[in-house]
């Protein structure tokens, strides 16, 4: 991708995103109450994250999908977290960073840095990742709404972790 498509892309995400506001702000009444800044700080989160990854497509770095979906998962969590009060939920939910680091890497490898990044390894990344939450969201707590029955996510995890070391080809 050269220079010139790489900074109509930007414009064509800008344009689209800008877009969306203005639609969900003149059909939607509560939009611009629900978007109230005082509120939904983590909205800026957001909008730097965006930022970071319309910057790499400008400089032609798509490297920068990883940081840019790094920090808008972690925005994403904040505004979970500023909308429901579960602040607490920090103790479990931070597991899903690297699984935020997977998926920028898939994004990299798509935006043209297949050198730098594998899919496999971005899938290895957020697998480890959803573990990682499951685990300690089970032990803070998390998953009560499943009752009785939410160690079968634990066995689930168990399940696919064994069964991807089994199907995986022998070096």
């Amino acid at each position: 991708m050269n220079r010139s498509q790489r900074s109509s892309l930007a414009v064509g995400i800008i344009l689209v995103l800008v877009g969306i506001y203005f639609i969900l702000a003149n059909v939607v009444p509560q939009f611009n109450q629900w978007l109230n800044i005082d509120y939904s700080w983590p909205v800026i989160i957001l909008a730097v994250a965006a930022g970071l990854l319309v910057l790499g497509l400008i400089v032609g770095a798509p490297d920068m999908a990883v940081p840019a979906v790094i920090v808008g998962g972690i925005g994403g969590i904040l505004y979970y977290q500023n909308m429901t009060g579960n602040w607490g939920s920090w103790a479990y939910m931070w597991a899903l960073i690297p699984g935020f680091s997977g998926i920028g890497m898939i994004f990299a490898y798509l935006l043209g840095a297949r050198d730098r990044y594998s899919i496999r390894s971005a899938f290895d990344t957020i697998g480890t990742s959803l573990v990682l939450f499951v685990i300690f969201g089970a032990f803070f707590g998390a998953f009560r709404a499943f009752g009785a029955y939410w160690p079968l996510l634990l066995v689930a995890a168990g399940v696919l972790i064994g069964l991807r070391t089994l199907l995986r080809p022998h070096d």
